[in-house]
C-alpha cells in the first residue's frame, strides 16, 4: 500500500511541477491549439499537457517499483515511449493519420510478441473461450487500436478526457492492488496520479490541453490495462472474492465512455451517408453541450454516468459474461435514445 501512495503523489508532483513550465514554454514558442472550425474552445491554449502526464508516470514507475518489476514491465513501457513520441512529433507538426496509426500498429505488435499481453478467447462470450492464436493476434490488435483511438477522440472539453480515463485508471488500479497484483496496481495509480496534476490545469476553462501526445499514452495505457484485467479475472479461482464471473463486460463498464461514444458517432455518420472517419460535432459531448450545459457540467454527467456503469458491473459481479453484456448492451441504447430524445425537445423549445 506504501508503495502505491508513494507512486501516486510522486506522479502528481512530478507532473505538477513540470505543467507551469510546459505552459510557458509553449507560450513563448506558440506551440497551441488555435480555436476554429470544429474546436469549441474560445482561447489559444497549449496542447502539450501530456509531456508532463508522461513524464510524471513514467518517473513515478521507475522510483517504486522494483529492480526485478522493471526488468518485466521494459517491453511495455517501451511501446509508450513510442506512441509519446508519436504523440508529440503530431502535437508540433501534424502528422497524417495513416502515420500515426502506422505507429500504433507497431507499438501494439511490440506488446503483442514482446510482452506477450493479448487475448487468448471471448472468455465464454456468445459460449466461446478458445480462438486460435492467428485470432487471438488479430482480436488484441484491433482490441489495443479501438480503445486507444477511442480515449483520443473523447478529449473533447476541459477535463472530460482526465476526469473519464481517472476513473477508469482508479477502478483497474484498487481492483490489481485487492487481486494481489502490485505491478500493475502501482502502474494504474502512477498514471492516475499525473493526470490528477494535470486536471488542475485542465478543468474550464482550461490552461493546457493534453493533446495527442497525452490521449495515446493514456489510450495506450487502458488498452493494456483493459487487457490484463480480462486475462487476470478469467483466471482467478469462481469462489475468489474479487471476482468477476464477467470478465470482458466488466471490463468494457471500465472504459464505457469513450467506448459508446465511438460506436455512437459511426452509427451516427453511417446513417447520414457519411464516412465513419469524417471529423464533426457528434460525439456524445457535444450533445450533452447543445442542452446547455457548459464544459464542466458535460464532464461531470459523462462521470457519473460512467461511475454508475461500473457500479452495475460491481453489483453483477455473480453474472455470466452474456447477462451483464446484454444488460450493457440495453442500458446503452436506452441512454442513447433518452440523450437524443432530450436534444430534439430542446430544438423543438427553441423553434417556438
Amino acid at each position: 500500500m506504501a508503495n502505491l501512495v508513494a507512486a501516486t503523489v510522486t506522479a502528481f508532483v512530478i507532473s505538477f511541477l513540470i505543467l507551469p513550465v510546459v505552459i510557458k514554454y509553449s507560450l513563448s514558442k506558440n506551440l497551441v491549439d488555435i480555436p476554429g472550425r470544429r474546436k469549441i474552445h474560445k482561447k489559444i491554449t497549449p496542447s502539450l499537457g501530456g509531456v508532463a502526464i508522461f513524464l510524471g508516470f513514467f518517473l513515478a514507475v521507475i522510483m517504486w517499483l522494483d529492480f526485478p518489476d522493471l526488468a518485466k514491465i521494459k517491453f511495455l513501457l517501451v511501446p509508450l515511449s513510442m506512441v509519446f513520441l508519436i504523440g508529440v512529433r503530431d502535437d508540433l507538426v501534424p502528422l497524417r493519420a495513416y502515420i500515426k496509426l502506422l505507429g500504433q500498429i507497431i507499438a501494439a505488435c511490440f506488446l503483442i510478441f514482446f510482452f506477450d499481453i493479448r487475448l487468448t478467447g471471448f472468455y465464454g462470450l456468445l459460449t466461446i473461450h478458445e480462438i486460435p492464436l492467428g485470432l487471438s493476434y488479430a482480436l488484441t490488435l484491433a482490441t489495443i487500436i479501438v480503445i486507444t483511438n477511442a480515449f483520443n477522440l473523447i478529449d473533447g472539453l476541459d477535463g472530460l478526457a482526465g476526469t473519464i480515463s481517472s476513473i477508469a485508471l482508479l477502478f483497474f488500479g484498487v481492483w490489481f492492488f485487492l487481486a494481489g497484483d502490485l505491478v500493475f496496481s502501482i502502474l494504474a495509480f502512477s498514471m492516475f496520479g499525473a493526470i490528477l496534476a494535470f486536471l488542475i490545469f485542465n478543468w474550464d476553462p482550461s490552461e493546457i490541453f493534453m493533446g495527442d501526445t497525452g490521449a495515446l499514452v493514456i489510450g495506450l495505457t487502458l488498452s493494456i490495462m483493459t487487457v490484463h484485467f480480462i486475462n487476470v479475472n478469467s483466471t482467478l479461482d469462481s469462489g475468489a472474492p474479487y471476482k468477476f464471473m464477467a470478465s470482458v463486460a466488466t471490463a468494457a463498464c471500465a472504459i464505457i465512455i469513450p467506448l459508446i461514444d465511438t460506436a455512437r458517432i459511426i452509427i451516427l455518420r453511417l446513417s447520414k451517408g457519411q464516412s465513419p472517419l469524417k471529423p464533426d460535432k457528434s460525439h456524445i459531448h457535444h450533445a450533452i453541450m447543445r442542452l446547455g450545459m457548459s464544459h464542466g457540467q458535460s464532464t461531470m454527467i459523462l462521470a457519473t454516468v460512467h461511475l454508475v456503469y461500473i457500479g452495475l458491473a460491481i453489483a453483477a459481479h455473480k453474472l455470466g459474461e452474456n447477462w451483464v453484456l446484454l444488460g450493457l448492451l440495453i442500458f446503452s441504447l436506452i441512454l442513447s435514445v433518452f440523450l437524443d430524445r432530450l436534444i430534439l425537445r430542446r430544438k423543438a423549445v427553441k423553434d417556438i
